[in-house]
């Protein structure tokens, strides 16, 4: 039997929100240099809230030393 959505804990729940509050856009756009004092609080500019993390690209498991078919080679060609 599976658990009901509204008993799942708290910490499951939680997420990023992609929705900045105003203040929170301006704040953001100060760090970033972007606002100035003076500046209409209406018609803010975009701000991107989340960004994708980079990852280097994944190794060939035959580029790893030991691994492919020349790594039990050494022991049969020994003989």
């Amino acid at each position: 039997m599976s658990t009901h959505k509204s008993l799942i804990t708290r910490s499951k729940l939680e997420r990023s929100r992609n929705v900045l509050k105003r203040i929170e856009r301006i704040e953001l756009l100060k760090e970033r240099g972007r606002w100035s004092d003076g500046d209409s609080v209406f018609a803010l500019p975009m701000t991107r809230t989340t960004f994708k993390v980079r990852r280097g690209k994944k190794k060939d498991e035959e580029s790893k030393p030991g691994a492919g078919p020349a790594a039990g080679a050494p022991a049969a060609s020994a003989s």
